[in-house]
């Protein structure tokens, strides 16, 4: 260098070294903060794709177990049991004992059916008229008590017969035991399969979750390792990644709430009834849920990798 340095002048080398070393070094610069800004945007927004898809599944299958809920308890409570009086019950004091059940606190709703209504129902489905056939009523006045879903098992409804048996106006309960059994058999089973996807289902969006905030984090590595040979405290390190992921954890739950919304809409437009089993309330709650959830899996997920780089040896900063 000091061989061509004698046939330029000092003055003149040293500005025209400096220039073309300055124009390169913020020309690259610039390049890398624009490729490094891009990539960091990108990460962002695949980081709550991510979290939106997962959260759309966990509240797909959160709908599916409140329906499922509902429709159980719909198919409980519609499980009639039929209370037999005896012949010389007067209608007055049946009334009130039709009254006095509808109150108690098992019954979902109790109705009198007199022995005149009993006969003309089972003539309707006869078709044809059988008390003039056989010349008298031989069907006792009934009470068709319907019970809550927490009491529509063979136990409950085996003490609540006890109880009925202990009226003097009762003569007999009949109800399909077999029927009842079955049904609760079989909402078991379908609860317990939907539990273990349930679970199952949570396990794996924790892990896609943590995954991609990882990958996130992973980028900006060598940010947290500068701020800390400058000196920054790790929960001044950790606080901005935390408070980004729970924004992110918010957008990615007011989406998945969207979607979710639209597949509500188009379920009723098929299935009308599913109007019947909704409680606003309670997909509100839900829906606050699927937020929250989405704000703590991002915050845990995001707590957990900063940590990690931050005690990680420099040399495996460089590994991939």
């Amino acid at each position: 260098m000091l061989i061509y340095a004698k046939h330029i002048p000092a003055y003149t080398y040293g500005t025209d070294f400096f220039i073309t070393f300055a124009t390169s070094y913020l020309k690259k610069s610039m390049t890398e903060n624009n490729t490094g800004s891009g990539r960091l945007r990108a990460s962002y927004i695949t980081s709550i794709i991510s979290i939106t898809l997962v959260l759309f599944m966990l509240g797909l299958l959160g709908l599916i177990i409140l329906h499922g809920r509902k429709l159980s308890d719909y198919v409980r409570e519609n499980i009639s049991i039929s209370v037999m009086l005896k012949k010389d019950a007067p209608d007055d004091q049946a009334l009130n004992y039709t009254i006095h059940l509808k109150k108690a606190i098992y019954a979902k709703n109790a109705e009198y059916i007199s022995r005149e209504q009993a006969a003309k129902e089972l003539s309707n489905e006869l078709g044809e008229d059988f008390v003039q056939f056989l010349g008298y009523n031989p069907l006792p006045a009934s009470i068709d008590l319907q019970l809550k879903a927490g009491y529509a098992n063979t136990d409950s409804i085996a003490k609540i017969e006890m109880l009925l048996l202990g009226s003097p106006l009762v003569k007999e309960v009949v109800y399909q035991r077999s029927l009842i059994d079955q049904v609760n058999s079989n909402i078991q089973k379908i609860s317990f399969v939907i539990l273990g996807f349930s679970l199952l289902l949570l396990i794996i969006s924790v892990i896609l979750i943590n995954n991609t905030i990882k990958l996130s984090i992973y980028a900006r590595r060598f940010l947290i390792r500068s701020m800390q040979l400058v000196g920054a405290t790790e929960s001044f390190i950790r606080m901005p990644f935390i408070k980004r992921s729970i924004l992110h954890g918010i957008i990615a739950g007011v989406v998945a709430i969207l979607m979710l919304t639209g597949i509500l809409y188009l379920a009723r437009q098929r299935m009308p009834e599913l109007a019947n089993l909704e409680d606003i309330q309670q997909f509100s709650v839900f829906f606050v849920g699927v937020i929250l959830t989405g704000v703590i899996l991002s915050a845990i997920s995001t707590w957990v990798s900063v940590n990690k780089f931050l005690r990680m040896k420099v040399d495996n900063l460089y590994m991939r």
